[in-house]
C-alpha cells in the first residue's frame, strides 16, 4: 500500500474507531464470565494460554464500521499494567477497511486448512476468512493482534495470536451459522523472513511466474518471496541486480475489497499500474492481482513491454488464484 492510500485507511480507522469507542458504552468481563465476551465468540483457553493462567480482563464494543456492524474486544491480565493486551475485531468481509494482517503482503500464511495470514514481526497480528453466507459479503473476517513486539513475547505467545484468531473464528462461525469448512487449530506459524533466490528456484509466492525463457529474456536475477499457501495478501517481486522490475501482489477478500475501493478513490496512487479482477468462491470474493513496475508497463530500454507485463500478471494470478482454490 502506497503512503497516500496508507494514510487515508489509517484516518478512516480512526474516525471508525473514535465512533465506537467513544459514542457507545461498552461491557467488562473477569473470571467466569469470559466466555460471555466477543458475545460468545472469544476462545477464552487460548488468551488464559496467552496470559499464562493469569486473572483476566475482557473489554468489548459493538458499532458501525463502513455501513456494517463490526465487534471490538480487548483482553488484558488484572493487575498487570506493564502486561501486553491482546486485541480482536469481529465482523463481515464487507467491513472492508483497516483490514490489519489481512492487507500484509509480507504475511506468511496461517495454513492448517485456513484461509488467513499471519505477521510475525514487530507486533504479532493475524487474520482468518470463513464462508458465511448469512454476513454481508458472504464471509467472516476475524483479526487479531497482541500490543507488544514480538522480540518482547516467548515462542508460544507469538503462535498465541494465531491460535487465538482460528478458534475465535471457529466460535464465531458457529454462532453466525457459518457453512465454510474450517481448519485445524495451529501447532505453530511460520515466521519466515522474504526469501530471494535465483528465479529457478522460486517455491513460495514466485513459484511458476517466470519461466526460464522469460527469465532470461527480461534479465530477472533473482525474485523475492514469502512461503506459499492461501494468505489473505501475498506478493512477489522480480530483480534485475539491484533494481525491482516488477512487484506482484494478490489481494484477497476484504483485502481485495479495500485495495480495490483506495485504488478507485486515490487513483494517481497506482498510475501505470495493471491490474486483473478474478472470481473466487465464498468469502475470498474478488482476487484483485497487481504489477507495477518501473516502467507502468509501457517498454523501452530496461524496461516491461506490455506483452511482458500480462504474461507476469497472468502467470501470477493463475498460480496464487490455484492456491486459494479459486475457479480456473
Amino acid at each position: 500500500m502506497t503512503g497516500v492510500k496508507a494514510l487515508a485507511a489509517a484516518l478512516a480507522m480512526a474516525a471508525a474507531a473514535g465512533a465506537v469507542w467513544f459514542g457507545l458504552g461498552g461491557g467488562t468481563a473477569t473470571g467466569d464470565d469470559l466466555g460471555d465476551s466477543c458475545r460468545g465468540s472469544l476462545a477464552v483457553e487460548e488468551a488464559r494460554t496467552f496470559f499464562a493462567g493469569a486473572d483476566l480482563e475482557a473489554r468489548g464494543h459493538t458499532g458501525e464500521w463502513v455501513g456494517h456492524d463490526t465487534e471490538w474486544c480487548s483482553v488484558t491480565a488484572r493487575g498487570q499494567d506493564s502486561a501486553p493486551t491482546l486485541r480482536l475485531q469481529i465482523r463481515p468481509v464487507a467491513a472492508h477497511r483497516a483490514s490489519g494482517a489481512a492487507e500484509e503482503a509480507s504475511a506468511t500464511p496461517i495454513g492448517y486448512g485456513w484461509n488467513g495470514s499471519f505477521v510475525g514481526r514487530s507486533r504479532p497480528e493475524a487474520a482468518v476468512l470463513v464462508d458465511c453466507e448469512a454476513l454481508p459479503g458472504k464471509g467472516l473476517l476475524v483479526l487479531t493482534e497482541a500490543t507488544a513486539k514480538a522480540e518482547d513475547l516467548t515462542k508460544e505467545q507469538v503462535g498465541q495470536v494465531a491460535r487465538l484468531a482460528t478458534e475465535t473464528a471457529r466460535k464465531a462461525a458457529d454462532r453466525f451459522h457459518c457453512e465454510g469448512a474450517l481448519g485445524t487449530r495451529p501447532s505453530g506459524v511460520d515466521l519466515s523472513e522474504w526469501r530471494e533466490v535465483p528465479p529457478a528456484r522460486a517455491t513460495g509466492t514466485c513459484r511458476n511466474v517466470l519461466t526460464a525463457a522469460t527469465a532470461t529474456r527480461l534479465g530477472v536475477t533473482a525474485i523475492s518471496e514469502k512461503p506459499a499457501g492461501r494468505a489473505l495478501t501475498e506478493a512477489c517481486a522480480l530483480k534485475r541486480g539491484a533494481k525491482t522490475l516488477a512487484e506482484l501482489t494478490a489481494y484477497y477478500g476484504a483485502s481485495a475489497e479495500q485495495e480495490m475501493y483506495l485504488d478507485g478513490r486515490y487513483p494517481g496512487s497506482v498510475k501505470g499500474a495493471s491490474t486483473r479482477a478474478l472470481t473466487c468462491k465464498g468469502a475470498l470474493g474478488t482476487a484483485y492481482v497487481k504489477l507495477v513496475g518501473p516502467s507502468g508497463g509501457h517498454g523501452g530500454p530496461g524496461e516491461l513491454r506490455p506483452a511482458d507485463v500480462q504474461e507476469l500478471l497472468g502467470s501470477f494470478a493463475a498460480a496464487s488464484t490455484a492456491r486459494h482454490g479459486c475457479p480456473a
